[in-house]
């Protein structure tokens, strides 16, 4: 059959088999194909950036930084590739995927649409820029808990240098409670000395490293406190990431109500480089800012303690009962009339 095939329909000339199958085996792959169309997306969107700012949409960067591009695109695509590499068996549950996309994506949208222009000029706005890239979008992120997803897809040079002890040993200690609270809390505060804000809002290099630091951070606190197992193999128990959570609540709180109760602008850089509601007065942009760094957190420590409470639940249910005599099956029963379990 395939001596007629060939003969009814010759190849054109110059190309056989062999280099038909060379062009399948370049072509099939998407690990292959998916890197080089996220690289040449980029450098279309950095293209546009420096010739067309003024014909971009909102959605497209203000200002296009390849580090946030790829972190983005690089992080959904290994996921994504990730998940596909999982046995059925073992797959994440669509909620969690969801929870990934989502965080994914609002990070992306504070860093790399024309909200990152607006950030720059209202205090407030630079404030819920913050609370998303540290709290909410890694908090979402953490909660999708997407390690194991994401490093079945890595390629081998980056999977080795993710296994490396060193790097394994640094992020322990980052996260250990006593050093990732305060890192925590720290970052926040610091960033938010007016004269450190004032520095970092004026050089473009200290504010990446502002941005960058925030959700570096971000992702290692609540990846420590969301960690959905038991410990082990989780490094701590519920009860001290419940302690953690909690106890990173109060400074917030403390230095959100000093901003918000504030009778003096404490950020003069957003007169200086004008405000993009002239409306609103300095005090009411701070004020505004304050109450943002003030309830939100409050509330985010308040929801991740509920889900370490309701992952040490599971837990508990998870694990199996002892043998149980009559007697004590009875009692076990009767308990369950006022218990509800």
């Amino acid at each position: 059959m395939s001596r007629v095939r060939e003969q009814s329909f010759p190849y054109p000339s110059g190309v056989g088999p062999a280099p038909l199958r060379r062009l399948a085996a370049f072509t099939a792959p998407p690990d292959q194909l998916a890197p080089l169309g996220i690289v040449a997306g980029g450098a279309l969107l950095a293209w546009l950036c420096r010739d067309f700012p003024a014909h971009l949409p909102f959605w497209a960067p203000w200002d296009f930084s390849w580090v946030e591009f790829l972190a983005a695109a690089f992080g959904g695509w290994w996921y994504a590739r990730g998940v596909a590499l999982t046995p059925a068996a073992e797959r994440p549950s669509a909620w969690r995927h969801t929870s990934f996309a989502i965080g994914v994506v609002l990070i992306y949208a504070v860093l790399q649409t024309h909200y990152d222009y607006m950030a720059q000029h209202m205090f407030f706005l630079n404030r819920l820029q913050h609370l998303i890239m540290h709290h909410l979008g890694p908090f979402l992120i953490a909660l999708a808990w997407p390690g194991a997803a994401i490093r079945r897809a890595l390629p081998a040079p980056l999977g080795r240098l993710v296994d490396d002890r060193r790097l394994l040993r640094a992020l322990r200690w980052v996260q250990q409670p006593i050093v990732g609270g305060p890192l925590f809390v720290g970052l926040i505060d610091l960033w938010l000395i007016p004269a450190v804000h004032f520095q970092a809002m004026i050089d473009h290099r200290l504010y990446a490293v502002m941005n960058y630091s925030m959700v570096a951070d971000g992702l290692l606190f609540w990846c420590l406190v969301l960690d959905p197992r038991s410990s082990p193999p989780a490094r701590f128990s519920f009860a001290v990431r419940m302690i953690t959570v909690v106890a990173v609540m109060f400074p917030q709180i403390i230095v959100g109500s000093y901003i918000a109760f504030a009778g003096r602008d404490l950020y003069t850089f957003y007169d200086l480089c004008g405000r993009l509601f002239p409306s609103m007065g300095a005090l009411n942009d701070q004020h505004l800012g304050g109450l943002i760094v003030w309830i939100p957190a409050s509330m985010m420590s308040s929801a991740a303690f509920m889900l370490v409470l309701n992952n040490l639940r599971r837990h508990e249910e998870s694990v199996p009962l002892p043998e149980l005599s009559e007697e004590q099956q009875r009692i076990v029963v009767l308990s369950g009339r006022w218990t509800g379990r």
